[in-house]
């Protein structure tokens, strides 16, 4: 029997021999990544360098690009490593932090969708009062609050893990994650999975919630409203609700991968929805708000081709 004091690696065992193809996929993984960087860095200076575009929606992306940023630094250099690599191990303090990186981007993430419906909720719905209730206080604290949030929600399961005794150090995964490690546990881990719903809910359903019901307001103010109203809304909220419904599957199959017994799905396709969530997000916010908000899509077109 192993315990945790005994554990000092984890072995990902998800990873297979793939031969000399293991150089196309590195290729492959650093151009994505390289791509991601470029990609939401020049977002990210766009809005800041523009002040025309210093209004709240506009700070929410920066935010919500910075979050794609840290995301995508969490897994992708360690996902080069491991390609790369003959032995496919993790020290566990390093497995701990990938694990506490990983979780707070999606709460990050999912936290950012939901302040950014509730941005569009008081454009649409109430014009009158935007500028009161979103002012540069108010969006300063709930993007500060987002993520302390995010990094405080996500410190307790590593905290409720650390201490489990484990009676083995393999993980089914290309990359750590707290529920495959909580598994390895010798005793119940109630507390852990008690603590694991409560934080699923806080972290999905209650952001998801909200956004809904933004949504059926801004619906219900579109349908009565002018052609004008119609066409603002659906500018501004389809890259959102398109982010958010790309994001939304690709966590809800790492969800349903982690709690059920995957083993009769072929390991290519449990691979790729594993990293779905964490490798096509990245790329698909600053693609889809670069492409369809036309404020930033005018200033990239000036910044390349005036």
């Amino acid at each position: 029997m192993i315990n945790s004091t005994q554990v000092s690696y984890f072995t990902l065992a998800a990873y297979f021999d793939t031969g000399v193809f293991k150089y196309l996929c590195f290729m492959i993984v650093m151009f994505l990544y390289v791509l991601i960087v470029c990609a939401n860095v020049l977002l990210i200076v766009v809005i800041c360098m523009n002040r025309s575009l210093h209004e709240p929606m506009y700070l929410f992306l920066c935010s919500l690009f910075v979050n794609e940023l840290y995301g995508s630094t969490g897994l992708f250099p360690f996902l080069l490593v491991q390609i790369l690599s003959d032995i496919h191990i993790i020290s566990a303090p390093f497995c701990f932090l990938h694990i506490f990186c990983l979780y707070s981007y999606a709460t990050v993430e999912f936290l950012n969708l939901a302040i950014m419906s509730y941005d569009r909720y008081l454009a649409i719905c109430c014009p009158l009062y935007y500028n009161t209730h979103m002012t540069s206080h108010k969006i300063t604290i709930l993007i500060a609050v987002t993520w302390l949030y995010a990094f405080v929600m996500c410190c307790v399961p590593i905290m409720l893990s650390l201490p489990l005794q484990l009676c083995g150090n393999i993980v089914n995964k290309v990359y750590c994650d707290n529920y495959s490690v909580v598994r390895l546990a010798c005793y119940s881990t109630n507390v852990n999975n008690i603590y694991g719903l409560v934080a699923t809910t806080l972290t999905i359903l209650c952001p998801v919630t909200l956004i809904f019901y933004t949504y059926i307001k801004i619906l219900k103010v579109c349908f009565s409203g002018s052609k004008q109203t119609r066409q603002k809304a659906v500018s501004t909220c389809t890259p959102h609700l398109a982010s958010l419904l790309n994001f939304s599957c690709g966590a809800f199959f790492e969800i349903v991968q982690n709690r059920f017994n995957m083993s009769s799905v072929p390991n290519m396709l449990r691979i790729f929805l594993s990293l779905y969530w964490l490798t096509c997000q990245p790329l698909f916010n600053p693609v889809m708000y670069g492409l369809n908000m036309s404020n930033i899509r005018i200033i990239c077109k000036n910044m390349f081709f005036a």
